[in-house]
Order: structure tokens, then sequence, then C-alpha cells
């Protein structure tokens, strides 16, 4: 383990996951980009500012965007409002969202038509018929948009799953009369060069298990806990302080019952846990990105 206390850091984590189907993806936005009217931009509202696309700008130019904050129901609202806050000070059109629980996207589909006012305006003083409205959705992998697009379309039309990669090429998908949607991959950026953006993405799950450096990551889960939910930590783990990381997976992986043969701890089970419990809300109300006061 590379963490035993608590005066250890986090060791440098240098996360690099970018399969060529991101760089096609990019590739294919920036070539069809004139097509589009708006984008939805899908974050987490666990990490408003480390699920948000790095260099998106680049690609989509000035195009009119929404931006969709998913898991509002997960997040700790508090947190999270500061954020939605700060993003519609930058201009952004911002839709909080809980997507296992809405059903009706009328304000979403209202928020699309008034930004395309303007473009419908213009068609009809040029003698034009209004025509459907092109979305693009876009965002980091397993930040919600293939379940976005499925509520929107009232049935299941793109495959979900609660992991990094399950959409996997670009398609168009007609949501009514008047929407189509452009689906893409989850994207991410090159170089993950910023270290807590990506222990965030890490810990919640915007990137593959396999590849990560999982003792770090759950050491920086847990010390995050510690410094913003003591309760939560508590409450789930029965500790109050992560005085040592060893002897907290011993305490963690007894009470969860991660044992192997002699009644050791079994640490690898242990990891899992605590991701597991992360990834499926069981340890909710979080918000792990913070806006500098």
């Amino acid at each position: 383990m590379s963490n035993t206390n608590e005066n250890q850091s986090v060791a440098k984590t240098n996360i690099n996951w970018y399969p060529g189907h991101m760089a096609k993806t990019k590739r294919i936005i920036k070539e069809n980009i004139n097509l589009i009217d708006i984008v939805y931009e899908v974050i987490d509202a666990r990490m408003p500012l480390s699920s948000k696309i790095k260099d998106i700008d680049e690609y989509l130019g000035n195009v009119k965007k929404i931006l969709i904050m998913t898991k509002i129901d997960m997040c700790d609202m508090d947190e999270t409002n500061k954020w939605i806050k700060y993003y519609e000070d930058k201009g952004y059109t911002v839709y909080p969202v809980n997507l296992e629980k809405e059903t009706k996207f009328n304000k979403l589909l209202d928020l699309t038509n008034k930004l395309m006012e303007d473009t419908n305006a213009k068609r009809e003083a040029k003698g034009m018929s209004k025509r459907k409205t092109r979305v693009l959705v876009v965002g980091i992998p397993n930040a919600g948009k293939s379940t976005l697009i499925n509520r929107l379309v009232g049935k299941k039309v793109v495959n979900t799953g609660n992991m990094p990669g399950v959409t996997k090429q670009v398609s168009w998908i007609r949501v009514s009369n008047d929407i189509e949607l452009m689906d893409t991959p989850g994207i991410l950026w090159p170089k993950l060069d910023n270290q807590t953006i990506a222990l965030n993405l890490a810990s919640l799950t915007s990137i593959k298990e396999e590849i990560l450096p999982i003792d770090d990551v759950v050491y920086y889960i847990l010390k995050t806990l510690e410094k913003y939910y003591p309760n939560l930590l508590e409450a789930r783990y029965g500790l109050n302080k992560i005085n040592d990381f060893e002897d907290a997976l011993v305490h963690i992986g007894s009470k969860r019952g991660c044992l192997v043969k002699g009644g050791c701890v079994d640490y690898d089970k242990t990891y899992s846990v605590i991701m597991q419990d992360i990834k499926q809300g069981l340890v909710g109300g979080i918000t792990f990105d913070r806006i500098e006061e």
C-alpha cells in the first residue's frame, strides 16, 4: 500500500485513459459541429468541475449549450448549488436533474426551444419553415448521457451501465417531430494532469477501475470523507478519523466481512466494497469539488 498514515499524501497519480474511440469522437464532433444547433453537456453533480470536459469548447465553438447536471439526488446540494450559481454567472444555462425519477422533461425542452427562438425567427424572416432542432449530447464516461437520452425518448434506445465506456459510437436518435439527438461516447481529455480532478474522476467511476492505482483512490475517498463528511464516514464505516490507512482498511474489511481464510482482511475486496459504496450511492449526499472562497 502506498499510504500508511495521516502524514502521507496521496501518491502522485498520473491517470491517462484515452481510448481510440474518444479521439475519433472528437474528430467527428468537429466535422459535424456546423449541423448542431444546441449542445447538451452532461456533468455529474457530485463533481461539477472535474466532470466538465476540459477542452470541449475547442470543438463546440459558440454553439449554444445547456449544462445538464445529473445525479442531483446523490450530491451535497449545499455545495452543488454553489457550482450551479458559478456556471450561471459564467452564462451557462444549467438544468439539474435526477434521472432515476424524472419522467417528463418539459423544462429542458422549454429551455431548448427558448435557445432556438432566434434561429427560427431568422428562418421565418427568410420565408423558411421551422426545422428540427439538432442537439449534440456530450459528457464524460458514466455521467448519465445514455440514461438521459432513453428518458427523453421514452424507451431504451441506447445501452446504459454504471461503468465508463458503454457507448462506443456516434448515432442520431429521434426524440420527437421537433428534436433529434446526436449521441456520442463519453470522452475525456488526453492527459489528466490535475491530480485532484483525476482522483475525483477515479473515485466516482468515470475511469475504468482496472486501470486505477486503487489503493491511492480508496485512500483519497476516505480522506475526502474525513475532511468534508465525517458524519458519513462514521455512519458507513464506524470511523471518525483516518490516522492510519492500513488500520482503517482492517477495520472496514472486518466490519464488512472482507476476510480470507484465517480471518485476515482481504484488502482487494475491501477496496472493491468502498468503491461500490460510492458507485451505488450508498454513501450519498457528497460533492467532491469545492469552490475556492
